[in-house]
């Protein structure tokens, strides 16, 4: 059974390959009747001769030579002459030594001859190495002791002759079927035009042109189709236009929903989901889609919620946390959906994280606040209390706790106006005087000034900035503040004997300036909290200082368009770095 591609293909094949065979056959068989016709025309032709020759030879006895006889005829009949005696002795030859030749008794023609009179052969020669046609007539006894007369005729030339009639019907055949072939062709592609003008346009319909018609050209079939056709796809247009419209709207709500939207199918594939589920789950939408929705959990709560929902198809909700490395807390809905046309679940993946880390830091904040208000505030009210007992009679123990209650204000003033000062740099009410500034200026004056606490320290506190930094835009106060506070940090959770280097190096677009220590270094598990408001990584906060250093700092760099980052290992030391553009 045969599959064909096109309808043209159909239509052509069937009639070229009749063609082919039909001219094929009749090739081979003009070519077998000429051949035969030639060949008896030929051999008619050789009997004719050798009845002349019968006529013409003379009786000839053994003493005569025979040998000069048949090349004489040879040159007379342009063909080999043989004589052969009765019992197949060569007696004559023409052509080659009749001494060397075998007894002709037994070839095909000579037993023609002596039975029938005549007789005729078609074989191989030996002596002449080729085909060759012999004709062989029994003579009359006048002639004796010749009994036979034979003429051989070599096919080279005839088959020469062939060979050129062969070509001018192969020729011929080949134009025929040419022809043929052409005229098939021609035929079956105006018999399929119109349908190729048809698959054309439902092609461009296919692939999104809804614009495309075509203009009936006949009255048949074929035409009522295109119009048929026509009317289809003006339907198809206007269900489709309705229908992207819905679609641009849905993909617009999805695309911009805060919250992920999945979309999963009765087996547990994915089938769909939003940029933000994408986001939330930290995958890509063409991994994602296609694949099963454990897969994309990979957390076994929510597949545990998945698979409770599918066992009771009603809706299932649950708060999760994810340990994916980043801390995610989510709000994940899982709703069936029973509509015949698409059966699934529909997935709403609420990310909460932020609000989480707010309540969060919200409760560190109120903690730490009250944590730093209650120690002065406790000492403060110990002192009054003492004062008012009797203290104040005594003017040194007065004196000592005025200058106890001094330095617990000024505490509690500090931590006011550095939450100040945060709320002012966060609100973007804090000034800014961005200038280009040499780093060495922003670097040189804070270690000059930490130079002497850190020398008491018994520490070594050096500045190694290469030659050709270039300026940075930079407000130099805040930024000098911000070395201050590192410095300051550094010589504090260093041991004697330690050092502290500050460097820099030039970056694309930028300068990065680093201040690393050969202090206590940073646990691990502080280093993503280390820049939040009040954070110590010493529990006990034996340490001192108010906790909004790092944060303050933080945010100036951010209000320069740049970064601060640590790298810290505990016990091994650690190094503060920051970024500040150099336009």
């Amino acid at each position: 059974m045969w599959h064909y591609r096109s309808t043209r293909s159909r239509i052509t094949t069937p009639f070229v390959i009749l063609i082919i065979v039909v001219t094929t056959a009749l090739a081979l068989y003009l070519s077998h009747y000429f051949r035969q016709a030639y060949l008896e025309t030929l051999d008619t032709r050789l009997l004719a001769d050798l009845r002349v020759l019968e006529d013409q030879l003379p009786a000839y006895d053994a003493a005569d030579d025979l040998d000069a006889i048949a090349r004489h005829y040879r040159e007379l009949l342009d063909a080999r002459v043989t004589f052969i005696a009765a019992d197949g002795t060569v007696l004559g030859e023409s052509d080659y030594d009749r001494a060397t030749m075998d007894n002709h008794l037994y070839r095909t023609e000579v037993q023609q001859a002596l039975d029938q009179g005549y007789g005729n052969s078609i074989r191989y020669s030996v002596t002449a190495r080729t085909d060759v046609m012999y004709v062989a007539l029994a003579l009359k006894e006048t002639a004796a002791p010749v009994r036979i007369a034979r003429l051989g005729l070599p096919l080279a030339e005839v088959q020469a002759e062939l060979t050129r009639l062969n070509r001018v019907i192969l020729t011929t055949a080949l134009v025929a079927i040419g022809l043929a072939v052409a005229l098939a062709f021609f035929i079956a592609d105006r018999t399929t035009s119109p349908v190729r003008q048809l698959t054309a346009m439902a092609q461009r319909v296919a692939a999104g042109d809804l614009s495309a018609r075509l203009l009936p050209t006949t009255e048949d079939e074929v035409g009522q189709l295109t119009r048929a056709f026509n009317v289809m796809t003006e339907k198809l247009q206007e269900q489709i236009n309705a229908l992207t419209t819905e679609q641009t709207r849905l993909n617009a709500i999805l695309d911009h929903m805060a919250d992920g939207v999945i979309i999963v199918d009765t087996e547990g594939v994915v089938q769909m989901l939003n940029p933000a589920a994408a986001q939330i789950l930290d995958v890509t939408p063409e991994t994602a889609v296609g694949s099963t929705f454990s897969a994309l959990a990979r957390h076994h709560r929510l597949i545990e919620l998945w698979l409770r929902c599918q066992r009771t198809q009603e809706e299932q909700r649950d708060a999760i946390e994810l340990d994916h490395g980043r801390g995610l807390f989510l709000q994940v809905i899982i709703t069936p959906q029973r509509t015949p046309a698409t059966p699934g679940y529909l997935v709403i993946v609420q990310d909460l994280t932020r609000i989480r880390r707010l309540e969060t830091i919200r409760r560190d904040f109120i903690s730490n606040v009250s944590h730093e208000l209650r120690t002065p505030l406790a000492s403060l009210t110990a002192l009054v209390e003492t004062l008012q007992d009797g203290a104040v009679e005594d003017p040194v123990m007065r004196q000592r706790f005025l200058d106890h209650i001094e330095r617990e204000l000024t505490a509690m003033t500090q931590i006011v106006e550095e939450l100040l000062e945060l709320s002012r740099i966060e609100s973007n009410r804090a000034p800014f005087f961005m200038q280009l500034t040499p780093v060495e200026t922003l670097v040189a004056g804070p270690v000059e000034r930490m130079l002497p606490q850190a020398e008491r320290a018994g520490l070594t506190l050096t500045a190694e900035l290469p030659a050709d930094l270039p300026p940075v835009m930079a407000d130099a106060e805040r930024i000098q503040r911000v070395m201050t506070n590192l410095l300051h940090n550094a010589i504090k959770f260093t041991p004697a004997g330690g050092r502290i280097v500050v460097s820099a190096q030039r970056e694309a677009g930028k300068v990065v300036i680093a201040v690393s220590d050969t202090g206590v270094g940073i646990a691990e598990d502080d280093l993503p909290r280390i820049f939040e408001r009040f954070y110590k990584a010493d529990r006990a906060r034996s340490s001192g200082g108010t906790g909004l250093g790092l944060a303050i700092a933080k945010h100036i760099v951010q209000a320069h368009r740049g970064q601060i980052w640590v790298k810290s290992v505990e016990g091994r030391g650690s190094t503060f770095y920051f970024s500040l553009p150099t336009t």
